[in-house]
């Protein structure tokens, strides 16, 4: 349960960075310390998670639906998100060049991550919002193909 309680807070960061700390203090009604409990990985903060009424306010507000997410992939599930996103204008052409180029530039983080041989906290942020950022493309690429079938 370690495991799945830390990939929890790591996107429940990720979603309280992407909202921004001021505005999701103000969408959730938390301070900035609370809110930072609920990411954090430390040993006294670690049966602490964030209620499903914030998650849901916050990735109201969102540029993507983190925790939500998140759930599903432990699950071994995907989203199947019906909106469009904001980068979701082309077509499959369009999807294939910017999966390409996600896909270099996630694979260019590593590279300098992994360098040393040693991948550090931040290089793995990195790394995730990479990764984040690649997954939205593939979503708006399935969404693509399944419109043409």
């Amino acid at each position: 349960m370690a495991g799945i309680g830390s990939y929890l807070k790591k996107h429940t960061e990720a979603l309280v960075k992407d909202v921004g700390i001021e505005a999701a203090c103000q969408l959730t009604g938390k301070s900035k310390a609370t809110l930072g409990r609920y990411y954090s990985d430390s040993e006294e903060h670690a049966d602490r998670f964030m209620s499903v009424e914030a998650v849901a306010r916050l990735e109201a507000a969102a540029s993507y639906p983190h925790v939500t997410s998140a759930l599903a992939e432990l699950h071994g599930d995907t989203l199947d998100k019906t909106n469009s996103h904001k980068n979701s204008h082309g077509g499959i052409n369009s999807d294939v060049i910017s999966l390409s180029q996600r896909f270099a530039m996630l694979m260019g983080e590593y590279q300098i991550s992994i360098e040393d041989g040693v991948i550090t906290n931040n290089e793995a942020k990195r790394l995730l919002r990479e990764t984040v950022e690649l997954q939205k493309v593939l979503i708006d690429m399935k969404l693509h193909l399944e419109d043409e079938k």
